[in-house]
């Protein structure tokens, strides 16, 4: 996959593209993505991706915390697994918020991007307040040269709660997520839901009471952080990967305030990885965090957590 951000040095060939955020890249923009090369595969032309490295809400709105499913690199990556030919990068500015949707597609898409054929994913709208819709873009495609496909619905659902299913999406993902329902979520995602980050110095409590871990600082401070709690995780640093117990929120029992932490229990580590940056890879929540009476009835619950997690670790998927 090409990443063009600058379509002065790089100009993209004639091309079938979609458009969206893609956050998370999941099951749902995975079935859009395959009928954009299925059709520039029928077409003879390049697929092509037309997304942004920030959020356009952020953009407007400086406050504005997205809770990402991935940051830009992840994306990037995750985007470059599906074999379309390009990504073409816009920075999404207050000048394009204010363009229509015609002229977005005649400024943008057609002559810098220079897109042939146009897929819209069943629910998507651009352009200025996004006043107008499907029927409005094959109009004003016709009128530029542009053809424009309405994509099919991705019929892949969800159950939930055994009883009601959902379509796929973004929102669906983030409120698993903060449910700690990481079994769900991945197959939303088609692949497990993971942090990136760097080791840092914590309070060192739990080396003294033999659960040493690693704090994590998380690398893009608007990705989405999962419901407090207590997790089976795959923890990979150079090049290798451990087993990890992984506890997420305020350390009640030791009365840590509100002071959210991310610390990761190394099974059977016990090497200084201060510095290191690692991956966490989800894969099970045990249990919510809970306040312990004491210190001993925490260390006697995190020995039972350990060998949970350690059994879900070993259970082959």
């Amino acid at each position: 996959m090409q990443i063009i951000r600058d379509t002065d040095a790089i100009v993209p060939e004639p091309c079938v593209a979609t458009i969206g955020f893609f956050d998370g890249v999941h099951v749902g923009h995975r079935y859009l993505i395959q009928q954009v090369k299925e059709i520039a595969a029928a077409k003879g032309l390049h697929s092509a991706l037309v997304t942004f490295p920030v959020h356009p809400r952020k953009v407007m709105d400086s406050d504005y915390h997205p809770e990402l499913l991935t940051t830009l690199d992840e994306k990037i990556s995750l985007l470059a697994d599906t074999g379309v030919d390009y990504c073409l990068m816009l920075d999404f500015t207050p000048g394009i918020s204010s363009l229509t949707a015609l002229e977005f597609m005649t400024r943008l898409l057609k002559e810098r991007f220079h897109v042939k054929c146009l897929v819209i994913g069943y629910d998507h709208r651009f352009g200025h307040n996004r006043r107008e819709g499907f029927e409005d873009y094959v109009r004003y495609g016709k009128s530029i040269g542009i053809e424009v496909v309405r994509a099919l619905a991705c019929t892949d659902h969800i159950e939930i709660n055994d009883t009601k299913k959902v379509a796929i999406s973004s929102s669906l993902i983030r409120k698993l997520l903060h449910q700690g329902d990481m079994d769900l979520a991945a197959r939303c995602l088609k692949y497990k839901y993971f942090l990136d980050g760097t080791v840092v110095s914590g309070y060192q409590v739990g080396r003294k009471i033999g659960f040493p871990t690693a704090n994590l600082s998380v690398d893009d401070p608007d990705k989405l952080i999962p419901a407090d709690g207590v997790y089976a995780v795959w923890v990979t640093f150079d090049g290798k990967t451990y087993m990890g117990m992984l506890n997420i929120g305020v350390r009640p029992t030791i009365d840590n305030g509100s002071n959210r932490s991310i610390e990761v229990n190394i099974l059977h580590f016990h090497s200084d990885i201060y510095d290191k940056f690692i991956r966490l890879t989800f894969v099970k929540r045990t249990r919510p965090e809970l306040k312990f009476n004491n210190i001993e009835e925490l260390i006697k619950e995190l020995h039972k957590d350990a060998k949970e997690v350690e059994a879900i670790l070993n259970t082959p998927s």
